[in-house]
């Protein structure tokens, strides 16, 4: 998703989507280990996810 097809290049951070954690209301960018499941992120860490 972050990467654009063809050009070699990453995406600058400021470019990358945001979520807000369910739990917590903080703001979270991206991650390439979420790169498969960013529609199923619903928290920012493990901390959020179990105490949810």
């Amino acid at each position: 998703m972050p990467r654009k097809p063809g050009s070699g290049k990453a995406v600058a951070k400021r470019d990358l989507p945001v979520k807000v954690c369910a739990r917590c209301a903080r703001p979270f960018t991206w991650r390439k280990k979420w790169e498969r499941v960013w529609d199923e992120v619903r928290f920012c860490s493990d901390r959020c996810r179990s105490a949810r």
